[in-house]
């Protein structure tokens, strides 16, 4: 068994600091678990680590996708997995550290995704049947084979309504099918989980309203015009983008686009905490309750890396 240390909790909560303070504390080195730091050219909105606050801690699966590149949650664990087992051989303590939930909970109950060929004629069908019926019908249409997804799916999330077709009509298998067939094999990682956030839920928010007056500071308006165009897919689906798409496309101003960046970024912390919050694995720590929450979390991975 391989020990690993998670870092996970909503946006803006500071995981990044914590992972390293740990990272230096522990000699261990640093995995993305965010499915949009994993891309180039969207630095800023994704608020991925800077050198400066790397500080020299090694960083692995960080910004080397391009814009449109399609990576699915089988790519992620596939690519996590191998950097787990070369940290480990290397001596050192992965730290997977992220925001998306998808991502953390397929390496901690290792699901193993069936590999399918890509068929893009089939993806452009569905993408063009979506534009034409819209969410809702396409959401009813699931429900009459794979009533579970369809339940579970929120209209506004295009790619993996879309998925979820793709999938059964590819496999005869249902998404939820697969699910099931995909938890049958126990992981070879020993995991400690730890969740940073804040107890009081408007420090969480205003820490949020003001990463995004940051990013505004540091340029991800200009940034964001770099993705207009490329709106079903790959990185414009970035929080910052495409909420500025308007004020770039003369539609709106920067005032109102940025209002609404703040608002969709506080109901994105919501979510990741209404999903963190199911798994009780997670070992909370709260910045707002123990100004010590660094040392706290440090003891914790002391006692977890003594335990035989």
């Amino acid at each position: 068994m391989i020990k690993a240390l998670f870092i996970v909790g909503p946006t803006a909560s500071g995981k990044t600091s914590l992972s390293i303070f740990l990272a230096k504390a522990l000699n261990g080195e640093i995995i993305c678990a965010d499915s949009m730091q994993i891309y180039k050219g969207i630095h800023v909105a994704s608020a991925a680590p800077d050198e400066a606050e790397k500080d020299g801690v090694p960083h692995h699966l960080f910004e080397f996708l391009n814009l449109n590149d399609e990576y699915s949650v089988a790519d992620y664990v596939k690519a996590a997995h191998d950097k787990i087992n070369e940290i480990a051989s290397r001596g050192k303590l992965p730290i997977i550290v992220g925001g998306t939930g998808l991502y953390i909970s397929s390496l901690l109950d290792n699901i193993e995704y069936i590999e399918q060929d890509a068929d893009p004629l089939l993806r452009q069908q569905l993408e063009d049947k979506f534009d034409k019926i819209g969410a809702e019908e396409m959401l009813l249409e699931l429900s009459k084979f794979d009533p579970e997804s369809a339940e579970r799916l929120h209209p506004n999330n295009r790619r993996r309504i879309i998925r979820a077709f793709e999938v059964y009509l590819q496999t005869g298998k249902t998404i939820t099918e697969q699910n099931i067939l995909s938890r049958q094999n126990p992981s070879d990682i020993l995991p400690l989980v730890i969740g940073i956030t804040f107890k009081n839920r408007e420090l969480l928010y205003d820490r949020i309203n003001h990463r995004v007056d940051i990013m505004l500071s540091n340029g991800i308006l200009e940034e964001a015009k770099q993705t207009v165009g490329n709106n079903k897919k790959g990185a414009f689906q970035a929080i910052g983008h495409k909420e500025l798409y308007p004020a770039i496309i003369g539609e709106d101003n920067i005032e109102n686009c940025t209002e609404k960046l703040k608002q969709q970024t506080r109901r994105y912390a919501k979510r990741q905490l209404t999903w963190f919050n199911r798994d009780s694995r997670i070992n909370w720590v709260y910045p707002d309750e123990d100004v010590n929450c660094c040392e706290t979390a440090l003891n914790l991975a002391n006692n977890f890396l003594k335990e035989v």
